[in-house]
C-alpha cells in the first residue's frame, strides 16, 4: 500500500495553516522545557478559552451540563480537561492522552562540588537517553527550588540570549584512542555526566589581601573550594538560594536554544522536546476547536511516562479516575458502577510520537511498516518489545472505525511499527488505560532523532494530528 505524500494533498490556504500552526507550536516548545512550564502555558490558554478550574466549581457548589469546560491540575506536572458532551458520560468519554515529560538530565540533590578548578553539578538522566549526545552541547537549567519556608525560587537560565550556559565536557580527540575503543553505553558513563557551571574563584579583594564568602564574613584568600564557593555567593544573591536548599529542588537541565525550522524548504522542525509535546500541543488545540460534541471530550496531559508512568503524577496514578468520577458527581451521574461504565465506554487514542524512517540506518526499519516524515499521523496498531511484550494491541474492529472516521474527514494518516522486530521496541500509556476495558490505540507524529537532544518532525505532520484528533473527539463513538 502507497500512501501519499501529505504535502501534495494540501491546498494553498492549507499550507499557510500548516505555518502558521507550526509557528504556535515552535513558541509553545520554547516556553515549556519541563513539565510545570507546559502547564503554566496550558493553564493560561484554556482558562482564555472558558475553561474552569474543577476545584473552584466544586467548591462554589456548581453544576455541570453540556458545553461546560473544565481542567484539574495534579502536582503542577499533570492535568486533564474535560468538554461536557450532550450525551450522558456513563455511555463513554473520547480521550486524547499525551505526555508532557521528556528525556533530560536531573540535578541531584547534593549536587555542588569543585574538582580541578571547575564548580560542578551533579546530574542523573533522566527516560532513555543515548549519553554520549549530551557532551559538549549548550546547556540550561530550568526548575524550582522550594525553600524550607514553603517559598517557591523559579530557576530558568540558559535560553535567553544573554544567558550564560552550562556543558558536559568531553574528552579531546587527541587523546581518546581508548575511549574510541569502549561500547557507544560505555563512551560516556552516566557518572560523567556532571554540568560545568563554574571556574572562577570568590572574588578577591587584592589589596586586603581578603576575600568574602557567601555569608558575607572576611576571610584571607578565597581558601579551599574557591570556585564553589563563588558559584554559591552568585546563587545566593540571585535567587537567595543556599546550598541545603538543593535537598528540596526540582532542577532539569535541558538544551539550550529555541525550536528552529530545518531544511532550505523549511518543512521540518528541530527542537527538544518534541516526544511527545508535538502530541500534547496537537492534543491541546484540538480540545480547543471542537465546539458542541456528542461525546463528552477528554484530554489527559501526563508527567512521568518516560519512566514507566509512575508515581502520582504519572498515569498510573488514579487522579484521572478521581476527576472522571469528580465530574460525573457534578453532572449528576456519579455512582461508582457508572464510573466503571464511563470508562469501560470510552474511546481513546494514545496521543505519542512514532520512530521516523531514517534512510542513513535503513537496515533498522521495515520499510513496509514504519512511518516517514510527511505521511501523515501515525497509527500504531501495537508497540511494545519484540513479541509485543508491554504492549497494547488495539482491536481490528476500532481500527475500522477510525478509519471511517478519518477518511470521511479526509485527514491524511499513516500506519507504523516502531523498527524491526527484534531490535527492541518501546511503550507508552495506552496499555494503563485500556486496563479499563476501553479501545485504546497508539496514535501521533513520526519523530527523527527520537530521544535525541534535538528531535525533527514535519509540519504537516504536526498540522495532521491536530486534524486527526478533531476528527476523533467530534465522530468517534464505538
Amino acid at each position: 500500500m502507497e500512501h501519499k505524500n501529505t504535502w501534495e494533498t494540501y491546498s494553498a490556504k492549507q499550507l499557510k495553516e500548516v505555518d502558521v500552526f507550526a509557528r504556535e507550536y515552535m513558541d509553545f516548545l520554547d516556553n515549556g522545557k519541563t513539565e510545570r512550564e507546559c502547564i503554566d502555558q496550558i493553564v493560561n490558554t484554556i482558562e482564555q478559552a472558558g475553561y474552569r478550574e474543577l476545584e473552584a466549581v466544586l467548591t462554589s457548589g456548581g453544576k455541570l451540563k453540556a458545553g461546560d469546560k473544565v481542567y484539574s491540575v495534579w502536582m503542577n506536572k499533570s492535568i486533564v480537561m474535560f468538554q461536557i458532551g450532550k450525551k450522558k458520560m456513563t455511555d463513554g468519554i473520547n480521550i486524547l492522552g499525551a505526555h508532557i515529560d521528556s528525556p533530560r538530565l536531573d540535578i541531584k540533590q547534593n549536587p555542588l562540588y569543585e574538582d580541578g578548578g571547575f564548580a560542578y553539578l551533579d546530574t542523573h538522566y533522566y527516560g532513555g537517553v543515548k549519553k554520549y549526545q549530551w557532551v559538549t552541547i549548550p546547556l540550561a537549567i530550568h526548575g524550582v527550588v522550594v525553600k524550607k519556608d514553603g517559598t517557591t525560587v523559579e530557576i530558568n537560565v540558559g535560553d535567553n540570549e544573554d544567558d550564560p550556559v552550562f556543558f558536559v565536557s568531553d574528552l579531546l580527540i587527541h587523546l581518546a584512542q581508548e575511549q574510541l575503543e569502549k561500547k557507544a553505553n560505555k563512551v560516556i558513563e552516566g557518572e560523567a555526566l556532571d554540568i560545568i557551571i563554574g571556574n572562577k574563584p570568590l572574588v578577591i579583594d587584592k589589596k586586603a589581601g581578603k576575600g568574602k564568602t557567601d555569608d558575607g564574613e572576611e576571610e584571607k584568600g578565597a581558601g579551599k573550594d574557591a570556585v564553589k564557593k563563588g558559584i554559591l555567593d552568585i546563587l545566593k544573591k540571585t535567587y537567595d538560594v543556599e546550598e541545603e536548599d538543593f535537598i528540596s529542588a526540582e532542577l532539569e537541565v535541558v538544551p539550550a536554544g529555541k525550536a528552529r525550522e530545518a531544511g532550505f524548504d523549511r518543512s521540518m522542525i528541530l527542537a527538544y522536546g518534541q516526544d511527545d509535546r508535538v502530541c500534547a500541543f496537537s492534543s491541546l488545540k484540538a480540545m480547543l476547536e471542537i465546539g458542541q460534541t456528542e461525546r463528552t471530550a477528554c484530554c489527559i496531559l501526563v508527567d512521568k511516562e518516560e519512566i514507566g508512568s509512575v508515581g502520582a503524577t504519572g498515569m498510573q496514578s488514579k487522579f484521572f479516575e478521581n476527576a472522571v468520577a469528580e465530574v460525573m458527581n457534578l453532572t449528576g451521574e456519579y455512582s461508582e458502577l457508572n464510573v466503571r461504565r464511563c470508562l469501560a465506554h470510552s474511546c481513546m487514542l494514545s496521543s505519542d510520537v512514532s520512530s521516523a524512517f531514517d534512510p542513513a540506518f535503513a537496515s533498522s526499519f521495515d520499510k513496509k511498516n514504519v512511518a516517514y516524515l510527511g505521511g501523515g499521523m501515525v497509527f500504531n496498531k501495537f508497540t511494545g518489545s519484540r513479541g509485543k511484550s508491554g504492549s497494547n494491541d488495539a482491536n481490528a474492529e476500532y481500527l475500522g472505525h477510525i478509519r471511517a472516521i478519518y477518511e470521511k474527514e479526509k485527514v491524511n494518516f499513516q500506519t507504523a511499527e516502531l523498527g524491526k522486530v527484534d531490535l527492541g521496541g518501546g511503550g507508552t500509556i495506552a496499555y494503563i488505560l485500556a486496563l479499563y476495558g476501553m479501545n485504546v490505540i497508539d496514535s501521533g507524529v513520526a519523530v527523527l532523532n527520537m530521544h535525541a537532544p534535538w528531535e525533527a518532525t514535519s509540519k504537516a505532520d504536526v498540522y495532521e494530528a491536530k486534524r486527526g484528533y478533531v476528527a476523533f473527539l467530534k465522530h468517534a463513538s464505538l
